[in-house]
């Protein structure tokens, strides 16, 4: 099988109680690449600008990523910049550079719009809906979202929302677009919108996934030192998906262990800034954290 992730490679500035960090990676792909890479050997679609180092891009290419559809375009890479508080949960946007993102149009290579499984990431829903345009009859379609496209874009979100398989979003996503504050229920009425499977990240709560006749939760990895949370939620849909991709089964069972797998990759993330614990993981690592997890909720 074969993963395609759109999506951004970026610059973030980054402001934590703990410390301050200028221009560090950042952006959906980032994470999301390196938390699959550790399940599978995802492709890669994103632009970057004239000063995104090229030692990055090597790094994902040891990790078995497929840099070739990364475009890089004369100009500024994106860049954001935001501030969190003691609570890890909230977070204040401080500025949003788009740069060379602002005029981005994706162009699939052929053995890309071939691949059998495509994660939409949390991009503008026009340029989701163009690339969607471009695969041929993925077995699975997969896409994450974020506030400013809620508020600005939704008609062209709902548009991609019924033509994908998995809609991954936070608890407070599903609520605003589901219009519920009861998570299941947010959850059930986004069902209806196209999806078969609805994932909500829930932070610190870990996850909860809701199909037709499925629902499952899991646990968030207990860590103490919470570093830098950003990016968590696109390692949980990499690990995830990349888990799907590496089994090459979409049952029940298998969303079971993705959530979990996601849950753990996401925790390593939060342990320090930018995707600093996802470069210098080990199997085993992941794999006895997915068993103190597992032990964790065995009764």
């Amino acid at each position: 099988m074969s993963l395609v992730i759109v999506g951004s490679l970026a610059f973030d500035t980054i402001e934590t109680p703990f410390a301050k960090k200028e221009r560090i990676i950042g952006g959906s792909c980032s994470f999301s690449a390196l938390a699959a890479s550790y399940f599978s050997d995802p492709k890669v679609v994103a632009v970057i600008g004239e000063d995104f180092p090229e030692a990055f891009v090597e790094l994902l290419q040891r990790r078995g990523v497929d840099t070739r559809g990364i475009k890089r375009e004369a100009g500024k890479t994106f860049h954001w910049e935001g501030r969190y508080g003691e609570d890890p949960n909230q977070r204040t946007t401080i500025k949003t550079e788009l740069n060379v993102f602002q005029d981005f149009k994706a162009q699939l290579l052929p053995d890309y719009a071939s691949s059998d499984i495509l994660f939409l990431g949390n991009i503008d829903p026009d340029l989701q809906e163009d690339i969607l345009k471009q695969v041929h009859k993925p077995r699975l379609i997969a896409m994450d979202t974020i506030n400013l496209w809620i508020n600005t874009k939704l008609e062209a979100l709902l548009r991609v929302m019924r033509e994908v398989d998995i809609f991954f979003a936070n608890d407070e996503e599903v609520r605003i677009i589901a219009g519920e504050l009861n998570l299941i229920k947010a959850g059930r009425k986004l069902l209806e919108k196209g999806p078969s499977l609805i994932v909500i990240k829930k932070g610190e709560h870990g996850a909860l996934l809701l199909g037709k006749d499925f629902l499952f939760g899991t646990l968030a990895y207990p860590c103490e030192n919470v570093i830098d949370p950003t990016g968590a939620g696109d390692s949980f849909a990499g690990a995830f998906l990349g888990y799907l991709d590496k089994l090459q089964e979409f049952t029940p069972a298998v969303f079971r262990k993705a959530a979990v797998y996601g849950s753990v990759l996401a925790s390593f993330t939060i342990e320090d800034f930018s995707v600093e614990r996802l470069t210098s993981l080990k199997d085993e690592d992941i794999d006895r954290r997915f068993a103190a997890l597992q032990q964790l909720v065995a009764f």
